[in-house]
């Protein structure tokens, strides 16, 4: 090949590859939206944070800006906007099992995490198309919920940062801190509706042999002092089935809570003998001397 045409197929090569730059950049948002992972490092690395509510898995997928001494709020983030909370894909959120934002229920599921920030509050945004490059694609009629959050003074974060921070056995504060600002709202579980549920669906299955899964919801309604009548007889039917050191154990403990402490302490004793008997792990028996050691100190101390 003569050089002149080298040099135009060299030519051509080059206006190929800038023609296919081009329109691969016009499809941009839709192919990033797509990405899971990235062949270099990024200005915002990946990040996620997730947190068992109760019997729910809240977790937040996001990217984190840094500061880089520039001017944040009013300005890389513009206010009354909707932003990506974030940078690159939008920040998801999702829920393993139905909950309830800042009141309002919200079905288990994935969702785009937007905001609209303010001087004086903001809005907090869940949408149901999660996967979305920031937001080009976002639609207001896509929306799930919207509420409004009011923005505190906090210490200095150089990159943002989402917690989640436990608030009780079925609560949890979602926090957003970045530059000197924190945003935050509550996600709640309706712990003894799903426990219930849960309860119902186990024992409904048990077959008629199956003492562990009886002595288990004895154990969970012991543990959270709630219908101690229906516990007795959930052990009881376990005890009936087959007797453990386990079920004996939990047994004892349900007596001595209805004030019968004679009879908890002839259980718990017979829960000893047979874990010793059956040759049982020292994590098995050793609860159960503890506890029986307890209940004695206490008895002198009367």
């Amino acid at each position: 090949m003569t050089a002149p045409n080298i040099k135009k197929t060299r030519k051509f090569c080059v206006m190929s590859a800038l023609l296919l730059s081009l329109a691969l950049c016009r499809f941009a948002p839709n192919l990033a939206a797509q990405e899971t992972s990235h062949l270099f490092p990024q200005k915002s690395p990946r990040a996620s944070v997730s947190q068992d509510v109760g019997t729910c898995v809240v977790t937040i997928e996001y990217h984190r800006p840094r500061v880089r001494n520039r001017t944040i709020w009013g300005d890389l983030v513009p206010f009354g906007e909707v932003w990506r909370t974030g940078a690159n894909e939008a920040t998801t959120i999702s829920f393993s099992h139905a909950v309830k934002v800042v009141g309002n229920p919200v079905p288990a599921g994935k969702y785009a995490l937007f905001t609209i920030p303010g001087r004086e509050k903001w809005t907090v945004i869940l949408n149901k198309r999660y996967k979305q490059l920031g937001t080009f694609e976002y639609n207001p009629k896509e929306d799930i919920l919207r509420f409004d959050v009011r923005p505190v003074s906090t210490s200095y974060t150089e990159y943002l940062t989402f917690e989640i921070y436990p608030a009780s056995d079925s609560s949890a504060y979602v926090d957003l801190d970045w530059e000197k600002l924190r945003v935050y709202f509550l996600v709640e579980v309706d712990l003894d509706k799903v426990i219930e549920a849960r309860m119902a669906e186990i024992l409904a299955k048990a077959s008629k042999t199956d003492w562990y899964a009886r002595c288990e919801a004895a154990q969970y309604l012991l543990d959270v002092e709630k219908d101690m009548p229906r516990a007795m007889k959930l052990i009881e039917e376990s005890i009936n089935i087959r007797q453990t050191p386990q079920n004996l154990f939990v047994k004892a403990q349900i007596l001595r809570w209805a004030g019968r402490a004679t009879e908890g302490f002839a259980v718990i004793e017979q829960a000893i003998n047979l874990a010793i008997k059956q040759n049982a792990a020292p994590p098995v028996v050793k609860p159960m001397e503890n506890m029986r050691s307890e209940w004695q100190r206490a008895a002198q101390r009367r």
